[in-house]
């Protein structure tokens, strides 16, 4: 009877550890024919955010002296960044680097000849517009490397829903256009996912402006459009 009873109690705990693997998801069951799109909504905004990096980069004869006399001229940019009113969320320090320099001649070793430091922070502009003044103060109060701007909207998300309200318009217009073309009817929306967004981030080049002198030039940013847009995969079911 024990003989009995262990093998009993085996058996319903094998059956009972398998039942859960047994479980699936349901499945959708199509009854009618499947149609699979790729759909795209696009809108297009003005930047309103610029964001450019500035830096410092100075020479000398030893380390300690290129590092303070990079940590002073980077003081006054910064100083100068200030005073143009770029708030100090908008200022964050990316890099700070300190290397020999070196002499090379044909079959001697390499001679350090001075050191070079360099720092740079990255700034955001909340004006576009007035970018341009600005990277000129920095370039008088001691910046020497500047690249940007790359220009994008602060608050992107009320766009990215209007592109995906677009992309499903378009997903539904050209489903109702192969249902006809075919002899059929769209039933459903049986899945829709999202793929890739883009936020078409805008890299414009600096432009020069003639003005009289003594200044012969004042740098210039023009914030242009920028698009943004959302691909979807949408599945119907026609019948």
């Amino acid at each position: 009877m024990n003989i009995y009873r262990v093998i009993g109690t085996a058996a319903w705990i094998s059956l009972g550890t398998a039942t859960p693997a047994l479980a699936q998801e349901p499945q959708t069951i199509l009854t009618g024919t499947r149609l699979d799109i790729v759909a795209t909504g696009e809108v297009t905004a003005v930047p309103d955010i610029a964001t450019i990096g500035a830096g410092v980069v100075t020479q000398a004869g030893t380390a300690a002296a290129a590092l303070a006399d990079n940590a002073r001229n980077m003081a006054t940019t910064v100083a100068a960044l200030r005073k143009a009113g770029v708030a100090d969320r908008d200022l964050k320090t990316t890099a700070v680097s300190l290397s020999p320099q070196y002499r090379y001649a044909d079959n001697q070793p390499p001679v350090i000849t001075g050191y070079q430091a360099s720092s740079r922070v990255m700034v955001r502009f909340r004006e576009v517009r007035s970018a341009g003044k600005i990277l000129d103060s920095l370039v008088a109060a001691g910046a020497n490397q500047i690249d940007g701007p790359t220009l994008s909207v602060d608050k992107p998300a009320p766009l990215f829903d209007q592109a995906r309200e677009k992309a499903v318009a378009d997903a539904k217009s050209r489903a109702a256009l192969y249902a006809r073309a075919a002899g059929l009817q769209v039933k459903r929306i049986v899945a829709i996912s999202e793929g890739s967004t883009d936020g078409g981030v805008v890299r414009p080049q600096y432009a020069m402006m003639a003005r009289a002198a003594p200044k012969a030039a004042d740098t210039a940013i023009e914030p242009g459009e920028q698009t943004i847009s959302i691909s979807l995969s949408v599945t119907f079911e026609l019948q």
